[in-house]
Order: structure tokens, then sequence, then C-alpha cells
């Protein structure tokens, strides 16, 4: 191209403020791309895990003209192995990006640096690993959820009564956003000049509720417990047991608007859930491999999700992702 007919042509893209179709160039050149997704196995069919999924596939539902595939891959929440397992056949499929919850601290890691060694994008979901070389996180930060817990807790338990810390996780040690969720109730307290509540962390492993009812029964009746924040979404347990054995004057703060949460809720034996839009999550996440791979565009390093407080009175008229 002569260079002055360069010139014409880049004066009038100037003077009509020309911008390039993202859309239409990217179908134009029919480029597309399979995307792997590492998830854990929902315990039931209305488990949270299921949520992100619905997110997932509706984004790629409506680009499917680019010929966008998504291979799924779960693990066992309790099972750390079978994080390694499937991560494994992630490395051997290579794709062209992942999407995985790093719930296991330490394999998270490792398959990280697999990842960058055949330069494959990865973005966060749920929970994330800071400076970790990611394309971007969705998702609470969970520092500052268990922060809020704290202060809502706070509010409702009486300075002679103590709170109960209670996570349902296995390897609690390597679950990176249950940590951070303590760390952040921890954080309000100290904020507060020292502790007016005793603070007890308790850690249940098994599944079988006649294995760790009794402990924790007695840890709530010995320890003048007023309070309970539970780090995930098996607050459920905990009513059962407030419902099973008629125990009065406590309030209980939990994660995530699953039916078996939700009834807790509406009986006042929970008094707050803490929500984090997991459809919403499961649906940016994706979208952020696709602007990125396919359309080549930048996006947002770090996306966080509204921690969204609900109760009683207001869960009728929470927003479903739609």
């Amino acid at each position: 191209m002569a260079e002055e007919t360069k010139k014409r042509i880049l004066g009038i893209i100037r003077e009509l403020h020309f911008k390039p179709n993202f859309l239409a160039s990217t179908l134009a050149s029919k480029k597309s791309a399979l995307f792997a997704t590492l998830l854990p196995k929902p315990r039931s069919e209305e488990g949270y895990w299921n949520k992100p999924v619905i997110g997932i596939n509706r984004r790629v539902g409506e680009i499917n003209q680019y010929g966008i595939e998504v291979r799924p891959f779960t693990f066992d929440q309790s099972d750390s192995a079978s994080f390694n397992v499937e991560t494994g056949k992630i490395i051997d499929l290579k794709p062209d990006g992942v999407i995985f919850a790093p719930f296991f601290l330490k394999e998270s890691k490792h398959f990280i640096e697999s990842l960058k060694e055949l330069s494959i994008p990865f973005v966060f979901i749920d929970s994330e690993i800071k400076n970790a070389g990611q394309l971007s996180y969705i998702g609470q930060d969970s520092f500052q959820s268990g922060f809020l817990s704290a202060k809502l807790l706070d509010l409702l338990v009486s300075k002679k009564q103590s709170i109960l810390v209670l996570h349902f996780a296995k390897e609690m040690d390597n679950q990176n956003h249950l940590i951070l969720r303590e760390q952040g109730f921890y954080e309000w307290f100290k904020q507060r000049n020292g502790n007016k509540h005793a603070l007890i962390t308790f850690e249940v492993s098994e599944n079988d509720e006649e294995v760790w009812q009794p402990e924790v029964l007695d840890t709530i009746r010995k320890k003048n417990i007023g309070g309970i924040f539970v780090t995930n979404s098996k607050v459920f347990l905990i009513g059962r047991l407030i419902k099973k054995y008629n125990l009065k004057g406590l309030s209980v703060i939990g994660h995530d608007l699953l039916i078996e949460n939700l009834e807790y809720l509406k009986q006042d034996i929970v008094q707050f859930l803490i929500c984090q839009r997991p459809e919403e999550q499961g649906y940016n996440a994706l979208n952020k491999l696709f602007r990125t791979i396919i359309q080549k565009r930048p996006v947002e390093a770090e996306n966080y999700t509204p921690i969204d407080i609900l109760t009683k009175e207001n869960a009728d008229y929470y927003k479903y992702f739609k």
C-alpha cells in the first residue's frame, strides 16, 4: 500500500472514530477453543457446586457460534489425591484455558506450575491464591466475608458468651478459602482491642453425625457458647443439631443459599446466610477465558462478588441468577 493511501485511510478512521468489531473479527477467523473446568463434586442435586456449572453452561450457550467446548472435571472435596488425579488428566488434555477452584492449597500450587509450563491461562473461582499468575479471580473476598460474619455475631452475642468457629472439612490446613474466612473472623475481634468473647475453633472431619455431634454438643453446653460461625455451606448440620436437642439462645451464621440451609434460616435457627452468587461466578469465569483467548481482549485480574447477607425476611426476594 502506498504511503499516501495509508495516510488517507488512517485519517478517515480517526475522523469516523472507528473501533474494531471484536465479535465480527473473531467469527471471521473461525477460531474455536477447548476449555477445562475443575470443580468439587456436588454432594447432592441441590449442592453448591452445581451452581457455578449453571453459569458456565449459560455463557457457553450464548457463544456457541464460536465453537467453544468445555470439558468438565470434578474431584472429591474430602480427598486431595482425587484433585491430583484430575489435574493430571487436564494437563494431558492441554486445553486452551482452565477454570478451577484452588480447593487444596498445596495441590493447587503444583497444578499451577504445570499450567504455567504449558502457557495455559487459568481463572480461579470461589477462592484465590494471591499472585499465583492467574488470568483472573471470580468470587468473594474470603477474608472480608469472615470479617463481616464476626461483626454480625459480635452484635448478637452477649459479652459473657463464647463464640464457636466451626469448620466442616478434612485437611483443614490445606483449604485456602476456609483459612482466610477464619483469619478475617479473628481479625475483627483483634481490631476491637481484644476479644470480649472467648473464641473457640473446632474442626469436624467426620461425616458421621453420631461421631461428631456429641463432642460439638458438649462444647456448646460447657463453654457457654452463644454464637456459631460455620465457615462453609454445611450450616444445616448445626441447624439439625440445634433442632434435635432443642438448644436455645444460639446465634448462627453460615454460608450459601442451599435448600437445606434455607430451611433453618426460615425457622430462625440460623440467623444469617452469607451468599456469594456461585452461578454468576461460573458465568463470569467462562467469559474471562472467552474474552482473553478468543477475543484477545484484556480482563480485570480481580472480580470480587458482593457479600450478600440473607435473613428469613429477605430470602424470598433474593435475586437468583437469570
